[in-house]
């Protein structure tokens, strides 16, 4: 008599134990996705974001006394018989000590300092007027600084408090305040946030040399918290241009071509912790703020000197190389080559920007 054969276990798991299982997981996988779902956004992003067409890189040529004729015809220009005027124009939050830093690294070449602050911030909350409260600091400047106080709580409300659009109304505003500034066509014309800093040599470039680009954007050295931070060059928003009858002012991409290696961006760069707190719920990306431990004092001064992110995110990039890359502590650096002058000349004043400065004032 043949032997039966052998039958397989076949039993699948009884419907209670599966609804069970599926009432646990389901719960946790939906917390987790609120939790972190920026986080998951971001370590997906070069599957779901195409990067932007790459920039065509313009060289910059530039060493210590190497005269503005032959530094003009390196990058295929000539000189002028004259220097443009040069307006500088930024919409200020709270950054007082790199505004400092900036004008007096550019003081020398800018016809023009033009600040626009407003008395509210991009999130609609009502701000101090810090630049107008701290105006005796820039008295060096004044004959050159054109103010002006943009009406945040009335803008507040017609854009209902969306923060991108207060932001484009404040660049809409410099606009009209760069005509009644006196800019003419012609004159070069600076765009930039207070932390982005063009360097001396780049503005002179621009100032000096005929048939320069009428829009470039400039590629400048990106930091994070303090010039120990190297982050790398991604920093690009900043523009030069040649004033024109169609220039307006904008924070976005207008051009192909970035000119190399242009000066720094340091961002969150402050001397007291009760700063960086005010920039993370005034920005335009204040909900990156995802829970109220992240305003803590200790916990942001801990970040400070590790080097890591504010915001616990992952870094914004459209390949997996840069995103591992990038994953992690910023690295320190113990150079403080090819800063602002202005900076190194008073290292005891701005120490908190230098390496083995990452300390910070809690008030």
């Amino acid at each position: 008599m043949a032997p039966r054969p052998l039958r397989l276990n076949s039993r699948r798991p009884p419907p209670k134990f599966v609804f069970i299982t599926l009432l646990i997981l389901i719960p946790i996988c939906v917390i987790g996705i609120f939790s972190h779902g920026q986080k998951i956004s971001y370590l997906f992003r070069p599957l779901w974001d195409k990067p932007p067409p790459p920039f065509k890189r313009f060289p910059h040529y530039y060493a210590e006394n190497v005269s503005m004729g032959h530094l003009c015809r390196l990058h295929g220009w000539s000189l002028r018989s004259q220097p443009r005027n040069v307006f500088d124009a930024i919409i200020f939050s709270n950054e007082l000590d790199i505004l400092e830093i900036r004008w007096r690294e550019l003081y020398p070449y800018v016809t023009k300092f033009v600040i626009l602050e407003s008395n509210t911030t991009f999130t609609g909350n009502l701000k101090p007027i810090f630049f107008r409260s701290n105006k005796a600091r820039f008295a060096f400047a004044e004959r050159k600084i054109v103010h002006d106080v943009f009406p945040g709580q009335l803008a507040a409300r017609e854009s209902h408090d969306d923060p991108f659009e207060l932001e484009a109304q404040q660049r809409r505003f410099m606009t009209g305040l760069l005509r009644r500034a006196g800019i003419s066509y012609g004159d070069v014309l600076i765009m930039s946030d207070t932390d982005e800093i063009p360097s001396p040599n780049t503005v002179k470039l621009m100032q000096w040399c005929d048939g320069v680009p009428p829009v470039m954007h400039l590629e400048l050295r990106n930091y994070m918290y303090s010039f120990e931070f190297p982050v790398d060059y991604s920093s690009w928003r900043a523009t030069t241009h040649i004033y024109g009858p169609h220039t307006f002012y904008r924070h976005s991409r207008q051009t192909d071509l970035i000119f190399s290696d242009a000066g720094w961006h340091c961002s969150f760069c402050f001397r007291r912790i009760q700063e960086f707190v005010f920039k993370m719920t005034a920005y335009s990306h204040a909900d990156r703020v995802r829970r109220r431990d992240f305003l803590d004092h200790s916990r942001i001064q801990k970040l400070i000197c590790r080097g890591d992110d504010l915001f616990d995110m992952l870094p914004e990039e459209y390949t997996f190389k840069e995103l591992i890359k990038k994953m992690g502590s910023i690295p320190r650096s113990a150079s403080a080559v090819h800063l602002p002058a202005y900076l190194i000349e008073n290292a005891d004043k701005f120490g908190f920007l230098l390496p083995g400065g990452c300390l910070r004032k809690p008030e």
